[in-house]
């Protein structure tokens, strides 16, 4: 799953980002709301941890813009700010959830989980299609001959295929929903890593393929007999 950190606060946001990717998050992290939303206009996240106070566009706003727009990612406000009026007009403009500082890390992971749970985008501890089965817990791929361990990025491509069979998926887009914004990577690392994912679901007996659609990208399909 993927959340986006909107914190001004450096330390926090870093602290925080180690936080969800040792729960097997994959995270964004901004230090400003005009960031925050040019993001969230182009990428689906599963949930935000949105600070109210940034520069420029403060939370307050980058969440009712979003709301405007129909945007129904989950929100969690993350603020020095404890008052009820506070907590309340957060709440009353769209946010799902509201956490002062400071809080315990434990409490943290807690609340982010459980908004992940509620949102229209959680995906179940096991995926399938065709004979292919995604554990998400385990980082596996299960086949009807073996089960065999991802990798972090090989894991976050073949969920987004599984979440989306069919779909056609170009390489800029695979780029920037798996690898992190400011990576140096070219291109070439998806074709790459789509190389060890068919390999991997051929090993396993998967029962699906990902196939090259030219001119236009890749998509997971189940081969017809």
């Amino acid at each position: 799953m993927r959340i986006l950190i909107a914190e001004d606060e450096v330390e926090i946001t870093r602290a925080l980002k180690l936080l969800l990717e040792k729960n097997k998050f994959t995270v964004d992290m901004v230090h400003d709301g005009e960031n925050a939303w040019e993001l969230l206009r182009h990428i689906r996240y599963d949930a935000v941890v949105l600070d109210i106070m940034m520069p420029g566009m403060d939370g307050m706003e980058v969440l009712k813009k979003a709301r405007e727009q129909r945007i129904a990612v989950p929100v969690l406000f993350l603020t020095a700010k404890s008052e009820v009026e506070d907590r309340v007009a957060g709440l009353t403009a769209g946010a799902d959830d509201y956490l002062p500082k400071p809080f315990a890390a434990s409490e943290f992971i807690a609340r982010v989980k459980a908004l992940t749970r509620r949102s229209r985008s959680y995906v179940p501890q096991l995926l399938s299609v065709g004979e292919a089965v995604l554990d998400c817990g385990r980082y596996e791929i299960k086949g009807r001959d073996a089960s065999l361990r991802l990798n972090k990025k090989e894991y976050q491509l073949l969920e987004l295929f599984m979440r989306n069979p069919g779909r056609v998926f170009s390489t800029e887009h695979l780029m920037r929903q798996v690898w992190e914004l400011d990576t140096e990577a070219s291109l070439d690392v998806v074709w790459t890593y789509i190389g060890f994912l068919r390999k991997k679901l051929k090993q396993a007996g998967a029962g699906v393929e990902i196939r090259t659609v030219r001119g236009a990208g890749y998509t997971l399909e189940v081969p017809e007999c």
